[in-house]
């Protein structure tokens, strides 16, 4: 059966920054129930505390972070680039372990964004760009979704299938 990565905060675990969650989902919940669903917080599994300080990608691109041109800033000043590396890499090696070839992830998000992140000035703009964990993973073949794309999730799973 055909595995998905799906950021905890959508499953309605409060590990967003704000000590929040999202959902629920009725197409998460069914994945649940069938068995497919490989939970994981890129943030929290990194080493990240709930709730936290909101952080962001100057420029909004994670994959700049990926290769060292860019850091990941909370609202503090504090890098945390090492935790939302680490995190991604954890969820790469989910994906490498369950041979996962979809996620959803939290939209917008600087780990999970897939098509839209913060733009580092912490005013609520949004550009287009991915998370440091979406990056990783779409490098790696991985469909990303948001969970604003469901349903394209349960097309790409279908095909799969």
């Amino acid at each position: 059966m055909q595995k998905i990565l799906v950021s905890r905060c959508l499953l309605g675990h409060r590990v967003r920054y704000d000590g929040g969650a999202s959902g629920p989902f009725d197409q998460l919940q069914q994945w649940l129930d069938e068995g497919r669903v490989v939970p994981l917080c890129p943030e929290v599994a990194g080493g990240l505390p709930t709730p936290r300080a909101a952080a962001e990608i100057p420029g909004g691109q994670g994959s700049e972070v990926l290769e060292g041109r860019t850091s990941v800033i909370t609202t503090e000043g504090e890098d945390v680039s090492a935790q939302f590396l680490s995190g991604a890499y954890q969820a790469l090696e989910l994906v490498q372990k369950h041979g996962i070839r979809i996620a959803v992830l939290k939209a917008n998000s600087p780990s999970c964004g897939n098509l839209l992140t913060y733009d580092g000035t912490f005013s609520g703009v949004k550009v287009r760009g991915e998370g440091v964990t979406a990056a990783l993973l779409k490098r790696h073949g991985v469909l990303v979704f948001s969970e604003l794309e469901l349903a394209q999730a349960a097309q790409a799973l279908a095909a799969l299938n």
